[in-house]
């Protein structure tokens, strides 16, 4: 059988720890048999990330721009133990909050819904997709250890000089001090996004903050989107017959643990990050969610939504056997071939990728899974794999 021609390279960028080794796997298994692939190729690993000053990260996020449909591998965002154990020359921020404010995009992530694999709350139907905002907040924060008595103020100086004060707080003894931002322009993006995306999958939208608390910050995404939608969307909503409405996120988690599912819930960046967890663990597993961030102006990044899978990786490094559900890493890669193939009206290309997720999620459905579903999964005759069993048994349903 003739492999599948690409017209226009993805924009490939590598991880680590045990991500990076399914990376390569599941290319020469799953993939390369099939696609005469073509990348342009990021090495995103933490060493590489050091050796270049982050550079690359840049030069990544540009890729994207350029070609419009990238693919990412799980990648490291060191703390103080990493620092040490990687020698590294700057604690760099996340290579994925880096990106996200490059492209301006927002995240949608979304449960891959397995038959036999009930959700851990009863009621939920259909999937949910959190849309995430990719912008700001403690991802693009400034921090400082307070260690003795003092003043903190926010401090804005205009163009001309004149500065605003406003009094943060006056410590007795030390402490810690953080600051954050966002723009109206990215709040704009977002919510843009998450109304497009609602009324391309005909699906509710749900945003929440905090504004009853933060009443300046959290208040204007919530006017910003009520702006949107009243001036843009209220009408095609109607239409549709979709509804958007907002409310506090902590009336939003109490509507969404006794909903059935089936919405886009929008949130404000950790927000995202947090609730996108939550809810791949009630439907199964953090490596059964799939992530892509969407920029305004139409580019995507296709990645996984969970970690580098640390302990999995040292068991690997002393060639012990492990059991690492590679499902949401493949999603990335169909996820980003159908796409180019949509872009490049390659039909063939997005038909193999969907051949693909077939053939993963029917592996799972008759019983063939990794050791963390085993609990979870209601077939019969269930059949444990290690990691690259399981990417054996994918291979021998696409063959």
């Amino acid at each position: 059988m003739s492999k599948i021609t690409m017209i226009t390279p993805l924009v490939e960028m590598d991880g680590d720890e045990m991500t990076r080794i399914l990376w390569s796997e599941i290319k020469d298994r799953l993939i390369h048999p099939f696609v005469d692939l073509k990348t342009e190729y990021y090495d995103l690993g933490l060493p590489h990330r050091d050796e270049t000053g982050d550079r690359v990260t840049l030069d990544a996020a540009e890729a994207v721009k350029r070609y419009g449909v990238g693919v990412k591998c799980a990648t490291i965002t060191p703390n103080a133990d990493r620092m040490t154990e990687f020698t590294l020359r700057e604690m760099w921020k996340s290579p994925n909050g880096t990106i996200r404010a490059l492209l301006d995009g927002t995240v949608f992530r979304a449960p891959v819904v397995v038959r036999g694999i009930a959700p851990l709350v009863s009621g939920w139907k259909k999937p949910i997709t959190i849309a995430r905002h990719a912008y700001g907040d403690i991802y693009k924060n400034s921090e400082l250890r307070i260690v003795d008595s003092c003043k903190a103020e926010l401090v804005v100086t205009s163009p001309c000089g004149i500065e605003e004060r406003q009094l943060i707080h006056e410590f007795t003894g030390s402490g810690l001090l953080m600051g954050m931002h966002n723009t109206d322009k990215s709040i704009t993006s977002f919510a843009r996004s998450c109304f497009a995306y609602a009324l391309d999958s005909r699906q509710d939208l749900w945003f929440s903050t905090k504004d009853t608390i933060s009443k300046t910050y959290d208040r204007r995404f919530r006017d910003i989107f009520a702006e949107i939608y009243g001036a843009e969307y209220r009408a095609a909503f109607e239409a549709a017959g979709i509804a958007y409405f907002y409310t506090l996120i902590d009336d939003a988690v109490s509507r969404v643990m006794k909903s059935a599912g089936g919405f886009i819930w929008a949130c404000k960046n950790y927000d995202g990050d947090v609730m996108s967890d939550m809810v791949a663990t009630a439907y199964g597993s953090l490596a059964m969610m799939t992530s892509v961030l969407v920029s305004p102006d139409g580019k995507y990044l296709y990645e996984a939504a969970h970690g580098t899978v640390t302990a999995h990786y040292r068991k690997h490094l002393k060639g012990e056997e492990t059991s690492t559900n590679s499902v949401a890493t493949i999603f990335a890669w169909t996820g980003a071939l159908k796409k180019r193939g949509e872009l490049d009206g390659l039909p063939e290309l997005a038909a193999f990728a969907e051949k693909l997720e077939a053939a993963t999620v029917g592996c799972i459905e008759d019983g063939v899974m990794t050791k963390e579903l085993m609990p979870l999964s209601a077939a019969e005759n269930k059949v444990y794999c290690d990691t690259f069993g399981f990417l054996d048994r994918i291979a021998e349903r696409m063959s």
